[in-house]
């Protein structure tokens, strides 16, 4: 079996059980805040698999940026892709978002500029904070 593949397994597995904990907190927010709010059990499995499967996916795909031989737009293409794909079809399935063009482009939109941010985020403080600690070592020898 192929080693990463062995990583994402692993790295799933481990995170996909926060992802039935998010849904169950948002449900009960839902049910604190709104009077006559109510899940069917339909839908409270179909959102437990749903968050599941978000959680085990998003933890396995950190897998793709450790590829050596894949460029880092290869890693981060297939990345946000595995990530877009399995976010949009989640939302689809559960009504969480509609099926209507409009949405999902402003889904797509929202998506982007997260990514983006986060992104952004990792490479300005932590890749060079990491950058930093290994010249530092560099220049101790």
């Amino acid at each position: 079996m192929n080693r990463y593949f062995k990583i994402f397994i692993h790295r799933g597995a481990i995170f996909g059980g926060f992802g039935p904990i998010v849904a169950a907190i948002i449900y009960l927010i839902l049910h604190l805040t709104i009077e006559d709010f109510s899940v069917s059990g339909i839908e409270m499995f179909s959102a437990i698999i749903s968050t599941y499967i978000i959680a085990f996916i998003h933890a396995g795909v950190s897998v793709f940026n450790q590829i050596e031989h894949w460029s880092i737009a290869k890693s981060l293409l297939i990345h946000f892709s595995t990530l877009y794909v399995t976010y949009t079809l989640c939302y689809l399935i559960n009504s969480w978002i509609p099926f209507k063009l409009t949405v999902l482009l402003i889904f797509t939109g929202a998506f982007i500029v997260a990514y983006a941010i986060i992104w952004t985020i990792v490479v300005l403080f932590f890749a060079r904070r990491t950058e930093s600690q290994l010249n530092s070592k560099l220049n101790k020898h």
